[in-house]
């Protein structure tokens, strides 16, 4: 698909849908289909050929129950169910994503993260994370409230090739203890390589996760911190980002593997609230 095109049309099973880049590289929106419905095999192909290749896609004006938005997400893999979801819900995978509880973390974590250096992948703690994640808008301010997603591999792409050749082989890990003990769940802390290859798109990926105290394994503490540093500098590169303003009926369904993300805080106190259902990797590892 050419990204110099303003839309790009793909037809299935006499179905049209419309698929429209944001950035060259990341982030996508698509319309011309009802989530509220089955797809059929190859709508759903396209959805997730264009999730490989723009790491995030959109979708407007949907409006779902619990139920459609969990029946939507299955038909890109099984469902997980994070340990801290709550149980207002009457499906499992649903989790709520709310000011209250998200200001609540960052005044627990405050001493662990910078003001604005939150960027993330979600349950990069598991040896297996998910890969696919479908977040739907509930609650909304009229103004603010963005999400930042990050081309991860144009992360890496954009380092020095001295830099590049610094990072490759090393790990960092990724603590969740705290959040996870609060919640009756234990779970070691576990590394992962900082550069990634994607296994579907072969990709190499720039892969750290600065809301669970980062440290780079083998190397010293000094070192660690400038190496996560540049990191955190090519994340918040704008050329590598794309920036969502989130709208009634407004859904992103992102690649967990291949981007980072970041929520922009700069509501007041108003309590907005979304809702994510998450998609197992691997079936296999799926108790790892």
């Amino acid at each position: 698909m050419s990204t110099a095109a303003a839309a790009i049309l793909e037809r299935a099973d006499h179905n049209e849908i419309a698929i429209r880049p944001l950035q060259p590289t990341i982030g996508a929106e698509i319309g011309g289909v009802d989530l509220r419905q089955p797809l059929s095999p190859a709508v759903r192909d396209a959805i997730k050929a264009a999730i490989l290749q723009y790491k995030v896609v959109f979708f407007r004006d949907q409006t779902l129950t619990d139920e459609q938005h969990a029946a939507f997400a299955r038909q890109f893999g099984p469902l997980y169910t994070h340990p801290s979801t709550s149980r207002d819900s009457t499906i499992a995978q649903i989790h709520r994503i709310s000011a209250e509880d998200a200001a609540r973390y960052e005044k627990k974590r405050a001493r662990d993260v910078r003001p604005g250096d939150a960027y993330h992948t979600d349950t990069s703690w598991r040896l297996v994370p998910t890969w696919g994640a479908v977040l739907r808008a509930v609650t909304l301010p009229e103004v603010g409230g963005d999400t930042i997603w990050v081309d991860a591999h144009l992360a890496y792409e954009g380092l020095s090739d001295e830099l590049k050749q610094r990072l490759d082989g090393l790990h960092a890990t990724h603590d969740f203890r705290a959040a996870l003990t609060a919640g009756g769940h234990d779970y070691p802390v576990v590394a992962h390589p900082l550069v990634r290859t994607h296994r579907e798109t072969g990709q190499k990926i720039l892969w750290a996760n600065f809301t669970q105290k980062p440290q780079i394994l083998g190397v010293e503490l000094a070192e660690s911190q400038a190496l996560l540093d540049e990191i955190l500098r090519q994340y918040k590169r704008p050329e590598f980002q794309v920036r969502f303003s989130w709208k009634p009926g407004s859904i992103a369904f992102w690649d967990n593997r291949a981007a980072v993300h970041y929520a922009v805080r700069n509501y007041g106190d108003f309590p907005r609230l979304l809702e994510r259902v998450l998609i197992a990797d691997e079936p296999l590892y799926a108790d790892l």
